[in-house]
């Protein structure tokens, strides 16, 4: 049977994942069990059909490659199918309202994946549809990748609650999601960015204090940590900032003597796409401590697993 919101005109009770404070410890303990167990059946060729003739709209206004890519598998591995429309190609590139574009989309596809800009243009968007929205990024927030380093993490050493977490750069919508898990998952986070480039308090949860410290000096934020992790210091929107930002970040580059003073077992995380010499020293992302390819690959699963919730609720094998 179709979920009850299907023929209903009310969508509050739809599920969206639009942050990652939309779902509870508990639903993430689920999905990082469920990942391990989806990516399991796609090592072993084993095919996993639950979204069998199920239709997956991909709405991208930001250009991608590992959201695409990631979620057009990804729906494919579970029986459906991916639709790709671009801003660029549709009505909604010229100035049809989102309301009236989410009330068609959401009734001729089951589930939706939007990359965009502001946070608000997707809230909009999750009101008004009868299926399941989820935030593949925003300038605010990005629930989907850090939902992949964190079951990166899970997977390697488990549990995430009680560690440390280094975020180095901007405050871009990975940091800000990073502090949002803090909070949900029990862990810390260690900031670090330039004087005129602070955390916007509006985009912070509330009583975040004891899951959140502030260090001007990037290598003192990166003491006895389990995770260091990073960015581009000019994400897509703020390309008129290069200039500017590589003189304001150029201490910030994470390096060996960051390394050097976290734990011995520390793991190096980058989102992709990487700028060497930037952001990220090469023997860093490539050396021995980095984990970004695995990272990168559990984007597939995690969101298999995230798809097969939104639309199947829990299973149990």
């Amino acid at each position: 049977m179709p979920p009850s919101y299907i023929n209903s005109n009310d969508y509050s009770n739809v599920k969206h994942y639009l942050r990652f404070d939309d779902f509870t410890a508990c639903e993430y303990s689920y999905l990082f069990k469920r990942a391990i167990q989806l990516k399991e059946k796609f090592k072993g060729y084993n095919t996993h059909h639950p979204l069998h003739d199920r239709t997956l709209a991909m709405i991208f206004e930001k250009n991608s490659t590992r959201t695409r890519l990631s979620f057009e598998a990804g729906i494919h591995q579970l029986g459906g199918h991916a639709v790709f429309l671009s801003t660029q190609d549709t009505q909604l590139g010229r100035g049809e309202p989102i309301e009236d574009a989410a009330q068609v989309i959401s009734r001729m596809v089951d589930i939706i994946m939007i990359r965009t800009f502001g946070q608000d243009i997707i809230e909009r968007f999750a009101k008004n549809s009868r299926v399941p929205v989820i935030n593949g990024l925003t300038n605010e927030f990005h629930p989907c990748q850090v939902l992949a380093d964190i079951f990166t993490y899970y997977e390697k050493y488990g549990n995430i609650e009680g560690k440390t977490v280094a975020w180095i750069g901007d405050a871009n919508n990975m940091a800000y999601t990073w502090i949002q898990a803090a909070k949900l998952l029990n862990f810390k986070v260690n900031f670090s960015a330039p004087p005129k480039y602070p955390l916007d308090n509006d985009l912070l949860p509330k009583n975040i204090e004891k899951h959140l410290s502030i260090f001007k000096n990037p290598i003192d934020a990166c003491v006895d940590v389990d995770i260091i992790t990073t960015d581009v210091w000019t994400s897509m929107g703020f390309e008129s900032e290069l200039l500017a930002r590589k003189i304001a970040f150029s201490g910030f580059m994470v390096d060996k003597e960051m390394l050097k003073v976290a734990n011995s077992n520390v793991l190096f995380m980058h989102c992709l796409p990487a700028h060497r010499g930037e952001e990220v020293d090469a023997e860093v992302i490539d050396g021995e401590h980095s984990i970004v390819w695995e990272e990168a690959e559990n984007r597939l699963h995690v969101q298999k697993a995230l798809m097969e919730y939104l639309l199947c609720g829990q299973i149990e094998e």
